[in-house]
This record gives structure tokens, sequence and C-alpha cells, in this order.
């Protein structure tokens, strides 16, 4: 029961992850008039996870300033 509480966290973090990358991309390409841009990101589901890493270490700390998802979207 654990597992699976714990999977369902980590998949709706991802999710939560994705929806705000795709909101922020989608809002860029609108003030942009980019059309094209617009239809390919309706295309994508944020429930995609390739591009997460799901093995390896983790180190969870308190930071002092919180992510910026606006440069990440930058890139």
């Amino acid at each position: 029961m654990l597992w699976s509480e714990c999977s369902r966290l980590i998949t709706n973090c991802i999710i939560s992850y994705n929806a705000t990358i795709l909101s922020r991309l989608l809002q860029q390409h609108e003030v942009a008039e980019n059309a094209p841009g617009t239809v390919k990101l309706a295309q994508i589901s944020p429930v995609a996870w390739q591009h997460i890493n799901l093995y390896g270490r983790y180190e969870f700390t308190r930071t002092s300033a919180p992510i910026d998802v606006d440069t990440i979207v930058e890139r």
C-alpha cells in the first residue's frame, strides 16, 4: 500500500511539473503568435516522463530560492 501511495505521489509531481512547463511554453507561443508551435504543444501530454530521471540518488534540501520555471522554459 505504501508503494502504491508513493508512486501515485511521484506521478502527480511529474504531471504537475510538466503541466507548468507546458503552460508557460504555450503562453510564450501565444504571445509570439506562433500558431504552429501552439498546435504542436496541444499534442504533448503532461503525463510523459521520458525526460525525468527516475534512477539515481536524490537529495531533498531546502534552498533559499524557489525553482525559476521561466528560466527552464527559456532554455
